[in-house]
């Protein structure tokens, strides 16, 4: 049932795209490398976005066809359609990174209150850690519990993994593959536990649901890419990345070990920026894959290159427990950091030679 759901997923994002791109460059929501400079862009020539626009399409109408719509799915499905008109709005017109912020917060808050949260988180060295303990009571058109600390860290959570998923999108194919691969693992991971009021089965389907999307997307976005995922495309991947790793109970870790290294390159980028007296929101050139370009890689090398990582992180994903997860990761952080600060040395000596 998982491949079928994978298939019609794929099937419905691949042909979805093709439409796309010719609506994209009808109305305008292409980049044009010559008059629409971005400092993080690599591409060259005019290129379509909206690639978020087919991929969430797929979404909603795999998950109608093989999802049963609990309030929580609603939830998913309804927050995922304002992050993608956001995602059509930046790609016409470049809204202010102070702005797209904001509003992630606020889709991240829409999604906690259809019930979506993080009541616990497993620790490393054994057993769990609730986060449930803080709780309100209202009544608001009926009886509801706000956690506090719990819907708070789930926001912060769900507002992270957006942005930072989506700075990883900025060479051809990069960010479908291993979005694609992190689902189908946090949909494995997932068939081991039941969490808040949605079946195991349910977050298995919506997790290959969201690989599928993302494959059918893959072909068109690989080098030379005839459409780029966009603002909405980068940022529902990481949006629902999110929130399987909370509908597995605690598998927060799992989603960030798989995502080592869009999650390490992310927060160096933070800490770059911030170093150098500059916004942490405001896009540069300086992430990994722009690294890795620099020494002379080639794009479909990159891709490969998350890709493969990815599925090696998600294989032993499903073996590792607790404490070696977190093992795992302080060390691919470590060759990561170690190899962007190699880098970094590199580029300095050749600017003195010159």
């Amino acid at each position: 049932m998982n491949f079928i759901i994978l298939l019609v997923a794929t099937i419905f994002s691949y042909l979805l795209t093709i439409p796309t791109i010719i609506l994209a460059k009808k109305f305008h929501l292409v980049t044009d490398s010559k008059t629409r400079s971005h400092p993080a862009h690599t591409h060259i020539g005019i290129i379509p976005r909206a690639g978020g626009l087919p991929i969430y399409l797929s979404i909603l109408f795999t998950s109608l066809i093989f999802l049963p719509v609990s309030k929580i799915i609603f939830g998913i499905l309804f927050a995922s359609f304002f992050l993608i008109i956001l995602g059509l709005f930046d790609d016409a017109y470049d809204l202010s990174p102070y702005l797209r912020f904001i509003v992630n917060i606020l889709i991240s808050a829409l999604v906690i209150a259809f019930g979506l949260g993080i009541p616990y988180i497993s620790n490393p060295f054994g057993g769990v850690i609730r986060l449930d303990f803080w709780q309100i009571s209202i009544n608001f058109f009926g009886a509801h519990s706000i956690w506090i600390i719990a819907d708070l860290l789930a926001i912060i959570w769900l507002t992270w993994s957006t942005n930072m998923i989506n700075w990883s999108k900025g060479v051809d194919g990069q960010l479908p593959g291993f979005v694609a691969i992190t689902a189908i693992f946090l949909g494995l991971v997932s068939q081991r536990f039941t969490s808040h009021d949605i079946s195991a089965q349910s977050v298995t389907f919506l997790s290959f649901i969201v690989a599928g999307a993302y494959l059918g997307f893959l072909p068109h976005n690989y080098y030379p890419q005839k459409i780029m995922p966009g603002y909405g495309g980068g940022a529902l991947a990481g949006f629902l990345l999110g929130i399987l790793s909370i509908l597995s109970f605690g598998k927060v870790g799992t989603a960030v070990l798989i995502l080592s290294i869009p999650l390490i390159d992310a927060t160096y980028t933070m800490i770059r920026r911030l170093k150098n007296k500059k916004s942490p929101f405001r896009a540069d050139w300086g992430h990994f894959h722009h690294r890795l370009m620099e020494i002379g890689w080639g794009k479909r090398r990159i891709a490969w290159f998350y890709w493969i990582i990815s599925l090696i992180l998600g294989v032993a994903s499903l073996f590792l427990k607790g404490i070696e997860k977190l093992i795992a990761f302080i060390l691919v952080g470590a060759l990561l950091l170690t190899f962007m600060y190699i880098i970094e040395e590199m580029k300095k000596q050749n600017k003195k030679l010159i």
